[in-house]
């Protein structure tokens, strides 16, 4: 069985289409929290074997790990506005660790979702080399879990037989409706032009870059997901070279602007850009990444050869086929 936690939410249902239509349509085991969740639709129309609320799944897991071949954790509190500490540590730090022990037990191999925050205002760069992770400074509690169990995992002795902590960078695509202010810029972007037939990006507040000419990594989930499938697939080889176990940049390794990224969002609409600005929330300015990139050598040196969506391919499939269209992912 193939254990998918955080499966109602973006990137975790999208995983589990993406093994059903690798053929795993009887195998797959979803946790999250089910309970008044707004994501189960998210879960429509996928081959599932079995459904478990997150408070359940660690004793279940405890009695049955022989039938669990493979864990995806992506399971986590994502909202980076949040400031309890405490939260971050329950569901994102402990949580973790208590995953990782049985897997390391029974010998289960593991990938978990780790992110780009933990790289913060990207003072040692967005190099996955373990040895500047406990140098890290991440810029809000989110960032802060996440790296902590990115150091914690990399101090162990004892491991599953294969594990990978994935450095998500700005992940866009299907299914993330839910996610409200945190979804994308895309997502909100299409709303804003529906509505208004403007959009608006926040400004600049940092000397020598232009507003809107703020950058990220954005990567299309599509790409996630061959990569998340790439790893599953390593740990099934019999023979050739495997990839080793560590940290991972999910990114593509090119860093492009805000402006962009509207761009390609009114031209998937068929329509002239109409841009406009607004200030950053005073609340975000001093927690507010204006560039990442990946570096995405160790990932190619691992053997994923495929070649990333451009932005504005990744854009156009998004939004013409799923956020004006009517497929589901």
């Amino acid at each position: 069985m193939i254990v998918v936690t955080g499966a109602a939410g973006f990137i975790g249902s999208c995983l589990v289409g993406k093994l059903n239509e690798e053929g795993h349509d009887k195998d797959v085991f979803v946790v999250d929290d089910f309970y008044k969740s707004k994501k189960d639709p998210n879960l429509n129309k996928k081959w599932i074997r079995d459904w478990i609320h997150r408070d359940l799944f660690l004793n279940w897991f405890a009695g049955n790990q022989k039938t669990v071949k493979f864990v995806f954790h992506l399971g986590a509190r994502t909202d980076t506005a949040e400031k309890s500490k405490n939260i971050f540590n329950e569901l994102n730090l402990n949580y973790s660790k208590k995953i990782w022990n049985i897997c390391a037990e029974k010998q289960i191999p593991l990938v978990y979702a780790s992110s780009a925050a933990t790289y913060g205002g990207g003072e040692h760069g967005y190099n996955d080399a373990h040895n500047i992770v406990s140098k890290l400074k991440p810029l809000n509690a989110y960032g802060d879990s996440k790296n902590d169990f990115d150091i914690w995992a990399l101090k162990q002795k004892k491991t599953p037989p294969f594990w990978a902590g994935m450095k998500f960078f700005n992940v866009y695509g299907p299914n993330e409706y839910h996610k409200k202010r945190m979804a994308s810029v895309i997502f909100h972007t299409v709303k804003q032009i529906k509505e208004t037939g403007k959009m608006k990006l926040f400004r600049s507040h940092k000397k020598g870059i232009k507003d809107g000419h703020q950058q990220r990594d954005f990567i299309y989930v599509k790409d996630v997901l061959d990569i998340l499938y790439f790893f599953y697939k390593q740990t099934n080889r019999t023979s050739g070279k495997k990839s080793k176990s560590g940290l991972y940049n999910v990114g593509t390794g090119q860093a492009r602007t805000f402006i962009d990224l509207a761009k390609a969002t009114f031209h998937a609409m068929d329509l002239e850009p109409e841009i406009g600005f607004m200030d950053t929330p005073v609340a975000f300015r001093k927690n507010y990444q204006y560039f990442t990139e990946a570096n995405i050598k160790k990932l190619r040196a691992a053997g994923y050869k495929k070649k990333f969506h451009s932005l504005e391919e990744g854009v156009d499939d998004y939004v013409r086929n799923y956020l004006l269209g009517k497929k589901i992912f």
